[in-house]
């Protein structure tokens, strides 16, 4: 059964920003076109592919069927896996959790 929730990884201060803003936004958002997430499988591959030895970060849950922006599974040929990927701002009533990792 799949879950409700997706997941993100962030640094302390981009979700502050998030909050003094109302949404939250990546700058894969303007290069890309969407948000980066992962499903809860997924989390300790991208951090040990993006964020190895990185500090300060922040894993937001994401509650999918909040999310008012558009929310496409799509395949990440680099890897050939699916990935969750949001096509605009996150909104920040979405986001059920916020923890440091």
């Amino acid at each position: 059964m799949e879950s409700g929730y997706i997941y993100h990884i962030t640094t302390a201060a981009a979700w502050e920003k998030a909050q003094t803003t109302g949404a939250y936004i990546t700058d894969s958002l303007s290069t890309e076109g969407f948000i980066h997430c992962s499903t809860q499988n997924q989390v300790a591959g991208v951090l040990d592919r993006y964020y190895k030895g990185q500090t300060n970060l922040v894993k937001l849950t994401i509650e999918k069927f909040k999310v008012t922006s558009p929310l496409i599974f799509e395949l990440a040929t680099s890897i050939n896996e699916v990935f969750p990927h949001i096509h605009g701002p996150i909104n920040l009533s979405a986001v059920i959790k916020a923890e440091s990792i």
